[in-house]
């Protein structure tokens, strides 16, 4: 059996996860069509793309779809899935002989299919003449919106494409729902990376001290990732705020590259996330950088915190992910006016779109091959909710087992959203300007975790120091 390992101390993965993905969208496929002669799926992998007008590529990486149906890691493949027999072809490159010189050995068309265990393997450069061969009714390609991108994913194309009938329109949104529910094989993937992306959160936190650097905790992130759980990729560009910093949703770009110095005393916010095999995981842990809370710091934690167990407490298949939405930030405004932050009903609190002023963001997202993963929006699923807040949600979905998700509510203190609330004579009777004013530059507090959906409640992948006690002792090791 062929498997995708990084070493023997790594999770293999074997090629049967993705054998049993293509058999799962043919039989979907079947259910949604009575297709007349022989209907192909046609995908096309990802290519190697130039840094500019450079000799030097970008690291590559896989297009997710490609990866789903095949587990592919070269570029510039192609593949087919006869829906009718199950039958799946790949399409190599035809690379030069002076590739073994510079690149390492060229391998054969039999061992492509030795290590990818499909059904046949041909070169690329042939795809018009052995496609035409098999006679085809039509070629499902892929074409459908990214709702949380909000680009267009590509058709494939081949020179010659045109002499076959082609379809853009079945294969998206099935594929796409055969990717929400995940596989057994495939939880166990993301089991091992959400494991390996905790044991780096913890190194980073044992390690850590006044006088790092942001970008320090990211590369002892990295480091940990890669040399023990063999992830070469992260599944997105590593969060890591310090001090006000923390409050900002997505830190780390090119304009803010985790350059600041970490000083004592300052809350952490690092959110990162482990890509193996090209599955992701996203993890967030908010914690002081010193290791010991401070009163303030132990208020705004908690009440995230209390937000987070709430609803990995109700959390389950038949449950409204909208409503777990307001679940969090409800429990989040009522910890804030325990405090003495807020004052008020907070019912009225929430129809005033304060909740949207604390946690701008949505509650979680699904996890896969994206980060991001796909199915939020599809044409069956539920409209993008418009009240404040819930807007942001990157679906609106009731749960169902074998989903996965990110748990992440948050709390932030962000200049400009507190500015609106203060102004809004409606939000600006809840708030305790006093005591608000005393967090204008506090930064913000995520907690995030990887939970697979069952029918009874949630499966937590993560496995961090979560409660203010816990922290404590593991930063004091």
């Amino acid at each position: 059996m062929s498997v995708y390992q990084m070493g023997p101390n790594t999770h293999a993965i074997p090629m049967l996860l993705f054998r049993e993905n293509r058999e799962k969208l043919v039989s979907e496929l079947r259910k949604a069509r009575n297709f007349e002669g022989r209907a192909l799926v046609l995908l096309q992998g990802g290519s190697s793309i130039s840094l500019y007008d450079t000799d030097v590529d970008y690291v590559f990486r896989q297009e997710s779809y490609f990866t789903y149906l095949f587990g592919v890691t070269e570029p510039d493949c192609y593949g087919t899935v006869d829906v009718s027999s199950g039958r799946a072809t790949l399409y190599v490159p035809r690379l030069p002989n002076d590739y073994a010189i510079w690149a390492g050995p060229l391998l054969t068309l039999e061992d492509f299919k030795k290590k990818y265990e499909v059904d046949e393997v041909q070169y690329a450069d042939e795809i018009e003449e052995k496609i035409g061969e098999t006679n085809p009714s039509v070629l499902l390609t892929l074409s459908g919106p990214n709702t949380d991108s909000g680009l267009q994913s590509k058709p494939a194309y081949f020179k010659g494409i045109e002499k076959f009938v082609l379809d853009s329109d079945i294969l998206f949104p099935i594929i796409a729902e055969c990717r929400v529910i995940k596989s057994p094989s495939e939880i166990e993937v993301l089991r091992y990376v959400a494991r390996v992306s905790s044991d780096a959160h913890k190194m980073v936190m044992k390690n850590i001290r006044p006088g790092w650097y942001e970008y320090q905790g990211e590369s002892e992130f990295i480091h940990h990732s890669y040399s023990v759980g063999g992830c070469r990729h992260m599944s997105y560009t590593c969060i890591c705020g310090a001090g006000s910093n923390s409050a900002i949703l997505h830190y780390g770009h090119a304009a803010a590259p985790n350059d600041r110095l970490i000083q004592d005393g300052d809350m952490c916010l690092f959110d990162m996330g482990a890509n193996y095999g090209g599955y992701t995981s996203d993890i967030t842990c908010s914690f002081p950088v010193n290791g010991k809370f401070t009163e303030d710091q132990k208020l705004i934690y908690n009440a995230v915190l209390a937000a987070r167990d709430a609803v990995c407490a109700s959390a389950k298949e038949g449950v409204s992910w909208v409503d777990m939405h307001r679940l969090a930030n409800r429990v989040m405004l009522e910890e804030l006016k325990t405090g003495g932050l807020l004052q008020g009903n907070v019912d009225e609190m929430m129809a005033a779109g304060l909740n949207a002023i604390f946690q701008p963001h949505g509650l979680g997202h699904f996890l896969g091959l994206d980060v991001h993963d796909v199915g939020g929006y599809l044409t069956h699923c539920p409209e993008r909710p418009s009240e404040p807040g819930l807007n942001r949600l990157r679906t609106a979905r009731t749960l169902k087992a074998g989903m996965y998700v990110t748990i992440e509510p948050g709390c932030y203190f962000i200049e400009p959203l507190l500015e609106k609330a203060f102004a809004d004579p409606i939000m600006n009777k809840f708030m305790v300007k006093e005591k608000i004013d005393r967090f204008r530059n506090f930064g913000g507090v995520r907690i995030e975790d990887d939970v697979l959906i069952t029918k009874t409640g949630i499966d937590n992948f993560t496995f961090v120091p979560r409660t203010v006690e816990e922290i404590e002792t593991w930063m004091a090791q």
